[in-house]
């Protein structure tokens, strides 16, 4: 039974190392080039536009490899679909791909387990969320977290799929939490491409403190948790 044991979290390793491995190259070859246009908004629509639909197919390849990668930002992605797009067009692009990516996430976290999470993230970040799978309240925390702009979505999303939450419920809230975010980027990005320079700032701006906000919230939830669950400890 313990050969068995071993042979599965062997076999786990070798595949997470695997997937990472691909996504790393994927990101580093392939991306690269994508992301440089992405630092020029101009240049981006230029080309997304030479390309026709397979521009947009590929954008939305780059968003859900985002998601998957979780150490490229997703901010410029968002910026530039609204750029590209436009803000309706824009933030259903964005909606879609971040929502698949979530699915993709959810999915390989509950095929190969924490092993996947620790090869992404480091223990300071995991350790950062762990008050979730402890909470008896952990779907309303969840949701509440995650619907904030600024709070670290795709290690949320990693980690949620650790939790014992229903896997239809947890990939909603990972879909629909992702809206206040996304829509605030892409229509910075559609007023920058329509050059409204003073909206842009202001659409900016507003983000901005809101993102600050959320970080502030998550940070206070974090460390009032981690202090009970201390408490409960010294208590046992």
């Amino acid at each position: 039974m313990k050969k068995k044991s071993s042979k599965v979290r062997a076999g786990v390793i070798v595949a997470t190392c695997v997937i990472i491995a691909l996504i790393t190259l994927i990101c580093g070859f392939i991306t690269r080039p994508f992301i440089e246009f992405i630092d020029d908004p101009e240049k981006f629509r230029v080309w997304i536009d030479s390309l026709g639909v397979w521009g947009v197919l590929i954008f939305l390849g780059m968003v859900i490899l985002q998601i998957i990668a979780a150490v490229i930002p997703g901010e410029p992605f968002e910026i530039a679909a609204g750029y590209a797009f436009g803000a309706v067009e824009g933030t259903i692009f964005c909606m879609l791909a971040e929502g698949i990516g979530s699915l993709i996430v959810l999915f390989l976290v509950r095929k190969f387990g924490v092993k996947l999470v620790e090869s992404i993230f480091s223990k300071e970040k995991i350790e950062s969320v762990k008050f979730l799978k402890a909470s008896k309240s952990k779907l309303f925390l969840f949701t509440l977290i995650f619907i904030v702009p600024g709070t670290p979505k795709d290690l949320l999303c990693y980690y949620g799929g650790l939790t014992d939450m229903n896997f239809g419920v947890l990939s909603a809230v990972c879909f629909i939490g992702r809206f206040p975010s996304v829509i605030t980027s892409v229509i910075g990005g559609s007023a920058l491409g329509e050059q409204n320079y003073i909206f842009a700032v202001m659409v900016f701006a507003v983000t901005a403190i809101v993102s600050l906000s959320g970080i502030m919230i998550f940070n206070k939830i974090n460390t009032v948790k981690e202090q009970k669950t201390k408490g409960e400890k010294k208590e046992k």
